[in-house]
């Protein structure tokens, strides 16, 4: 057996430093902590983060081109603006991937994964009664993509997963200012659809829950903004 050279095991160290740090970012943009309009630096989100510099370049960097972020003339970083066009489009893209990935998922989810399914679903209303707007985003993006990482569809699920990374600090916005107790449950139609094994219920539930969602963002953005 070859052992590994120390240089080996520094490249390995460095690549997983990267990735954690691509992760974390990635994480806070999906689920809030970069608010619209709001411009950083490289440096003092090095500093926010607690790592050095060169992994939040390599993690920008990345997050630009999924479209996540955007490089001003002056070097700070920002969540690009929403336009109507862009809105339009990321609406379109969630109703034509989206339900398709989660019947394609059908086949594939027995028990334990509906199990999961539901649990994540509870989350959801557990952070809608009590306002947590944080706990609401993550709970229900579980809850979507313990549907679609069952398709086991790895380029459509890299499509859906840039898009949300785009409307992800938009939804934040919208959840922030308006709260989410208004919202009806479209995931119990998808639940029972999943149940009766029912791909065109689950197609349509899927469809009408981000119909529901987006509308809701894009009250904020464009009636209400600023």
């Amino acid at each position: 057996m070859r052992h590994k050279s120390p240089a080996s095991l520094d490249g390995i160290a460095a690549t997983t430093t990267h990735e954690s740090v691509y992760r974390r970012l990635r994480n806070r943009i999906l689920f809030g902590g970069f608010l619209p309009g709001s411009a950083v630096t490289l440096r003092g989100l090095a500093e926010n983060m607690g790592v050095s510099p060169m992994p939040i370049r390599e993690a920008v960097r990345r997050l630009i081109a999924e479209r996540a972020l955007q490089m001003q003339d002056n070097r700070r970083v920002l969540i690009p603006p929403m336009t109507r066009e862009t809105f339009e489009q990321i609406v379109f893209a969630r109703k034509t991937l989206e339900p398709e990935l989660a019947s394609r998922a059908l086949d594939r989810i027995g028990p334990a994964e509906l199990r999961a399914i539901i649990t994540h679903d509870k989350a959801v209303d557990r952070a809608m009664a009590i306002g947590d707007v944080q706990g609401y985003m993550q709970s229900n993006y579980c809850f979507h993509f313990a549907i679609y990482e069952r398709a086991r569809c790895e380029t459509l699920m890299a499509l859906v997963e840039s898009i949300w990374l785009q409307f992800g600090p938009f939804m934040r916005m919208a959840y922030g200012r308006f709260g989410t107790s208004d919202l009806e449950d479209q995931h119990l139609a998808a639940i029972a659809a999943i149940e009766r094994r029912d791909r065109k219920a689950l197609k349509t539930a899927i469809a009408n829950d981000i119909g529901q969602g987006m509308s809701f963002i894009g009250e904020a953005v464009f009636r209400h903004p600023g």
